[in-house]
């Protein structure tokens, strides 16, 4: 028969030895599509301008899928989330290191990056009057 002093020490489920996976991410992903455009803030690098969406997405970073194979581990990018080509759009401006890319199957390159610090508030203004349709 068990004394209560056998259930204080020995644990009732087995537990695992080791976990097999580190989580090094320091914030759940979300897995939602939203626009983004991406371009290098190294003015010696060769110049880029891409527009993507989202695969996942967490409150510190960002995993996309494309086609440009300029990106680089390290590589410093000005990230313009979320996207919009309107005229009145507000759209946040990001300053993000790239931490991860990854050739895939189909050709293109996963690439997750981390954000450093919010630039601000872009307005795109457009002060051209809109074109007249007949």
């Amino acid at each position: 028969m068990a004394s209560s002093f056998d259930y204080m020490v020995k644990p009732t489920t087995p537990r695992p030895s080791r976990p097999t996976h580190t989580e090094r991410r320091g914030s759940r992903r979300c897995k939602i599509t939203q626009l983004m455009r991406i371009r290098p803030s190294d003015p010696e690098r060769d110049p880029f301008d891409d527009i993507r969406s989202t695969v996942s997405v967490s409150r510190s970073g960002v995993y996309f899928h494309s086609s440009e194979s300029g990106y680089e581990v390290g590589m410093r990018l000005f990230v313009s989330m979320p996207y919009s080509k309107e005229p009145a759009a507000l759209v946040r401006e990001y300053l993000a290191e790239v931490v991860r890319r990854d050739p895939l199957p189909n050709g293109l390159f996963g690439v997750g990056f981390k954000i450093l610090m919010e630039l601000g508030l872009q307005a795109s203004y457009s002060f051209t009057p809109p074109l007249q349709r007949k």
